[in-house]
């Protein structure tokens, strides 16, 4: 692989896993206190009207609504969590690449020094012996 490609492809796997972490963090958080407070709301709601004799016309359309705006609103808060992680997990994802990639570039620095510190020290000492 060329140069060039190395990096795109790196970047392609952190958005690979920053989605799949994301995704992941987003589906978990959707249903969060919220909204199991306002899904406890509906049934309370549909509960007093079955027990005030309502008719079950007007008291399932209601119990629909709510489920329904129980999960727009999911729906919509996933889809905002989603977007927050994704560019949360990018980033730190990014920053661990560039930490990797400069721990390597030391390394590297820190393997020439030793190379060159060793052909220093027996350049030196063939040049006592040849004295």
């Amino acid at each position: 692989m060329s140069q060039e490609t190395t990096p795109e492809l790196a970047r392609e796997e952190i958005k690979r896993e920053a989605v799949q972490r994301a995704r992941e963090r987003a589906r978990i958080a959707r249903w969060d206190l919220d909204v199991a407070v306002f899904l406890f709301a509906v049934l309370i709601i549909v509960i007093i009207l079955l027990f005030q004799d309502i008719g079950i016309g007007i008291v399932a359309p209601v119990a629909i609504f709510g489920l329904v705006m129980v999960w727009i609103v999911g729906w919509r808060r996933g889809r905002q969590l989603y977007q927050s992680f994704y560019n949360e997990e990018f980033v730190r994802l990014e920053r661990e690449l560039k930490t990797e990639e400069e721990k390597e570039k030391k390394e590297k620095r820190i393997e020439k020094t030793i190379e060159e510190t060793v052909e220093e020290t027996v350049q030196r000492a063939l040049r006592e012996r040849l004295k």
